[in-house]
Order: C-alpha cells, then structure tokens, then sequence
C-alpha cells in the first residue's frame, strides 16, 4: 500500500449532507433568503431614502448623544468622505448588510452567553466550537453557505453571522460570570424575581463588557466585507473586487478607504457608547 496515496477529503462526506439539505429543506432556505432580503431592504430603504446631508446631520446628532462632540465630529467626516468619495450607496448597503448579520449575532450569542455563564456543562461544550468557529479562516464560512443559498447577499449575511458570534458569546459569559456576587445576592434577599434580577442587576453591571463584545462583533462582521463582494453581496466589497478585476487603482483605492471609514465610524460610536455607559456606573 502506497500511503502517499491516502487522501482525506472532506467534501466526499459532506457533499452528500449539502445534496439531502436543498433536496429536503430547500423551501426553509428560501423563507429564510426572503426573511433575510426584507429586512435589509427596509434598512437599505431607511438609509437610502433620506437625502445625505440629512442622514449625515442625524447621524452627527445622534453620535453627540451616545458619545460627545468629538465623536459626532468624527462621525461627521467619515460619512462626509464616503458621500464625497462617489461611494455613498455602496457604504449604505454595507452598512446595512453588516446591520443585519451583527442584530442576528447578537440575537444569537446573547441568550447563548448566558446560558453558558450559569450553566457549567453548556460552558464546557461551547469551549471548543468557539475555538474552532475562531481558528477557521473567514472566507471558509462562504462555501457552505453559498452552496445552500447561492450567490448573493444571503449568504453573505450567513456567513458574517457566523463569523461574528464567538466573540459576542465569549464576552457575554464573561461579563455574566464576572458579576459581583454580593449584588446577587443582595437582590434575592429584597425579593425579586430572578427578571427583576436580569434587568435591574445583571444587565446595568454587565454592560460596559457587553458593549465591548458588541464592538467586536461589529468589526469582525466588517471584516467579512471584502469576502462578500465575490459572492455578489454588492456594497463597498464589491467595488474593491471591481477594482482589482479590472486594475482600477483609483477604484479599488477610494473603496478600501471607504471601508476604513464606516469601520472607524462603527468603533468610534460604540467605544464612545461603551465609554459613557462606563462613566455612568
């Protein structure tokens, strides 16, 4: 026997599971591809209804509230610069992809961090998926979700959900673990209810570490950005993998940069959110 000859190959194993999947369960994978389109057409639809100036203003606005007024500033240029750059729809709908799939890895990761955080055994098995979710390449994630889904926005979605949900799930157990047993305790014996506990105790104390979890979440999901413009998820991801298909220098340039804004623009709002809800407790 010639061992060099002795190959694994995983896609023997899964192809058939991917082949029964859309056989039986393709009418699950369209609610969920309309389910998924309606909400980021109703975003795209918020976003790109207004004109922008006017979006640029509320958002200035609403930065100055969440943060202060460096942080609305800020806020300020880097939309500034997306409009002026030619890129302003191109951001929009990057905005709301990664809108989507960080609300679908928060609702996910969120209840999950929690469970882990008070049961032990659930701990132990997330342990090591999270490890693997985290050590496996992004673009990994496109290649299931493509072949149930086909090439699109969906799948893109999936895929930066996927991607984005370990450290959302780490940080919310870590944040629920860490809470200070004294209070807990001091709760129980005022008599509330273990809701009561949830939303008046845990959640205020636990919340600069959620909100650092959230910030993470959303910079991962931008990091899928690039990897989804080659599955057909438009946005800036796309006009980068124009540029380079095409050598448009200049393109490809001024999009990038347009990423590099919005993911300033996003971490600048959440850490100036984060920092305030800091201050206050």
């Amino acid at each position: 026997m010639n061992f060099a000859d002795l190959r694994f190959s995983p896609g023997a194993f899964l192809a058939p599971a991917i082949d029964w999947l859309n056989a039986n369960l393709h009418g699950l994978f369209v609610l969920i591809s309309k389910i998924i389109e309606a909400v980021l057409g109703a975003i795209e639809t918020a976003l790109l209804a207004p004109h922008a100036y006017v979006l640029i203003a509320v958002v200035v606005l609403l930065a100055w509230v969440l943060a202060n007024w460096r942080v609305a500033l800020f806020a300020g240029a880097m939309l500034a610069f997306c409009l002026f750059a030619g890129l302003w729809v191109a951001s929009m709908q990057t905005i709301a992809l990664v809108s989507v799939a960080v609300l679908i890895s928060v609702s996910v990761a969120f209840p999950l961090g929690i469970l882990a955080a008070r049961v032990k055994r659930v701990d132990a098995a997330l342990l090591p998926i999270l490890n693997i979710m985290q050590t496996v390449p992004p673009w990994v994630y496109l290649i299931p979700a493509v072949m149930l889904f086909s090439l699109g926005r969906v799948p893109a979605i999936i895929a930066t959900i996927v991607y984005g949900i370990p450290p959302m799930l780490r940080l919310t157990t870590l944040a629920f673990k860490q809470l200070p047993k004294d209070l807990l305790e001091l709760g129980q014996a005022m008599g509330a209810s273990p809701r009561h506990i949830l939303f008046k105790i845990e959640l205020p104390t636990a919340a600069p570490t959620l909100l650092v979890g959230l910030n993470q979440c959303i910079l991962l999901s931008l990091a899928m950005v690039v990897l989804a413009g080659l599955v057909g998820a438009g946005g800036l991801g796309a006009e980068v993998t124009r540029g380079l298909t095409r050598m448009e220098m200049g393109l490809g340039l001024r999009a990038g940069l347009a990423i590099v804004a919005v993911a300033l623009l996003l971490d600048r709002l959440s850490r100036g959110a984060l920092q305030r809800q800091a201050r206050r407790t």
